[in-house]
């Protein structure tokens, strides 16, 4: 079953969609369409004033792209929240460690996690566990993460869409329901709402 049971209960996360996710040194990537998928949602989600949760990495490496004070910290500009939206910034990949954010989300009732961004296999992933393991009911968007190329421990080199396929299977079932950004699109028609 892909329908969330009530969308006044369910949170969007956006995770890391920052300024150095798009910049050449981030590496190849899979999803190119992921950025208009997470508009899509974060545009449903804002008209019906539904839990919305901007999170985004603050590194402790200097050599980061996500280090303080240089650009590629900064959310990109389609997915800067606005005013009144929340903001998690984290220091290691799960949104959930030390950030207050689940006390936010239980204050509010919100027990359906909704997530997009980046990286799938990293900070999406752990994420999604941590979340599935506190017993809240996790959607990871397919469609609407990515990630990137990258290095195994032995030497090969991976593709992000192997890296992406490994990591939702690692997630499907146990931790999440993986869906597609149709599939939401299509709940909210169920409930009425125009997307």
């Amino acid at each position: 079953m892909t329908e969330l049971e009530s969308f006044d209960r369910a949170a969007l996360l956006i995770i890391d969609m920052q300024r150095g996710m798009a910049m050449e040194r981030a590496g190849a990537r899979n999803n190119p369409q992921a950025e208009q998928n997470i508009s899509q949602l974060l545009s449903l989600w804002r008209r019906r004033h539904l839990g919305l949760v901007h999170i985004r990495h603050i590194s402790r490496d200097r050599e980061s792209l996500f280090w303080p004070g240089q650009e590629g910290v900064e959310f990109q500009v389609d997915f800067a929240p606005l005013p009144e939206e929340h903001v998690v910034e984290k220091n290691v990949p799960d949104a959930l460690i030390n950030t207050g954010l689940e006390r936010w989300l239980r204050i509010r009732g919100l027990s359906q996690l909704v997530i997009t961004g980046v990286s799938t296999n990293n900070s999406v992933e752990a994420t999604a566990r941590t979340a599935g393991n506190l017993g809240f009911d996790v959607y990871v968007v397919e469609d609407a993460t990515f990630t990137f190329d990258m290095w195994d421990y032995r030497g090969n080199h991976r593709t992000a869409a192997d890296l992406h396929s490994f990591s939702l299977a690692n997630l499907s079932g146990e931790y999440a329901q993986i869906v597609a950004t149709s599939d939401l699109s299509t709940s909210l028609m169920k409930e009425g709402i125009q997307c």
